[in-house]
């Protein structure tokens, strides 16, 4: 059984979003058989792996970062996306942190690189804009061993 985690930038721009679903589709297609991932379900590339996953046959699990995730990060236009997904995931976790902020973010990102044999990074290569970010849930996943890929397709781009 493969466990694959993701890693990425929650604010891909709309035209992005295909290209990023469909280079996921083609990694994870790899894995096809007994395929798990895990994610934190963020906007943007989580909720796209998500789907990925369930496009190839997988399942995926969710590690939220805080009790008040859901009511305070997710907007109101992500919000049915956002149900809809968590209503599929085999199985939900929350980290014991009341508050959403980039210490709980890196600690679900950190729980994430403890569950799973290799992760996928929708990045452009660019530093963290803060603690937590996509950059440094690379470099403690390479820091890790964990084998990391890259994906960032031909013409995707960040809002």
């Amino acid at each position: 059984m493969a466990r694959i985690g993701i890693t990425g930038h929650s604010n891909l721009t709309a035209a992005s979003a295909p290209l990023v679903r469909e280079a996921l589709v083609t990694q994870l297609s790899l894995h096809r058989d007994r395929l798990i991932g895990v994610t934190c379900l963020a906007r943007g590339a989580d909720q796209i792996f998500a789907r990925a996953v369930l496009d190839v046959g997988g399942s995926f699990e969710v590690v939220l970062p805080a009790a008040d995730y859901r009511d305070r990060k997710v907007k109101p236009e992500n919000a049915a996306a956002f149900d809809e997904l968590i209503d599929k995931a085999s199985q939900v976790r929350t980290m014991p942190f009341e508050e959403s902020n980039r210490d709980a973010y890196m600690a679900a990102s950190e729980h994430v690189l403890s569950s799973v044999d290799a992760m996928l990074a929708v990045w452009d290569g660019r530093p963290s804009g803060g603690h937590g970010g996509t950059g440094d849930v690379v470099q403690a996943a390479r820091e890790r061993g964990i084998p990391v890929t890259v994906v960032w397709p031909e013409g995707a781009e960040r809002e």
